[in-house]
């Protein structure tokens, strides 16, 4: 009986051959191209965006690590004999022999909220490192108390119409209101409340945040990468 693997190689679209830095290049422009936020909460794609993004978490997390992948790379060798077929990545992973996610593997099981958080909790440092390279985010503090902070740019892009309701998440009424008026000048409202830059980007709207994520796209890959 044949076995199914997921091959990550092919959910990053790279060769097995490619570099860590290519592999982490890799894993930025399939989550941003797949990433639940840049459609509505209502979508009927959210489902099926959710799992592949965390089908995409699944496979940087193990790929980006070098003992995780030596592992990997010799479980791949032996499913990739004539009687094993790899499953196919857009479709939904599945807990069967040979079907990893490492992630659980090296972990310890996870339900579908544990691996959703994972998800999220992964790409945060990855979506941080891609705001400060968009230049739409600065690190502030020293030592352990270094954030990436949002800066001006970040919420000029965000918008007027969210200029109130950012204003109370960072406990800043006056800087909200002000912000809802002024647009653009949302660069002068400064996270009060420590937050780094990924905490708020959560507690966006949901325009917002696709808004953001298609930013990120368009000034990381030089163009809007569809949906």
């Amino acid at each position: 009986m044949s076995e199914t693997f997921v091959d990550y190689y092919a959910v990053l679209e790279v060769a097995p051959t490619a570099t860590q830095e290519q592999v982490r290049t890799a894993y930025k422009k399939a989550a941003l191209k797949s990433h639940p936020d840049r459609v509505p909460s209502d979508s009927p794609e959210r489902v099926a965006r959710t799992k592949k993004f965390q089908r995409i978490n699944d496979a940087y997390y193990t790929l980006s690590d070098p003992s995780r992948r030596r592992d990997y790379d010799a479980s791949r060798q032996f499913h990739s004999g004539p009687s094993a077929t790899f499953e196919d990545e857009e479709e939904i992973p599945q807990s069967k022999p040979g079907a990893f996610p490492w992630s659980n593997f090296f972990g310890g099981g996870q339900s579908n909220t544990q691996e959703d958080k994972f998800s999220k909790e992964q790409f945060g440092s990855v979506f941080e490192e891609m705001m400060r390279d968009a230049d739409l985010a600065e690190e502030e503090g020293e030592g352990a108390n270094r954030q990436t902070k949002p800066n001006g740019r970040f919420w000029a892009i965000v918008g007027a119409a969210s200029g109130f309701g950012l204003g109370v998440i960072i406990g800043n009424i006056t800087g909200g209101i002000a912000g809802a008026a002024a647009g653009a000048k949302l660069g002068g409202i400064r996270d009060k409340k420590g937050k780094s830059v990924y905490s708020v980007y959560q507690e966006l709207p949901q325009g917002d945040k696709a808004r953001l994520l298609t930013e990120l796209a368009t000034k990381l890959f030089s163009s809007a990468i569809a949906s």
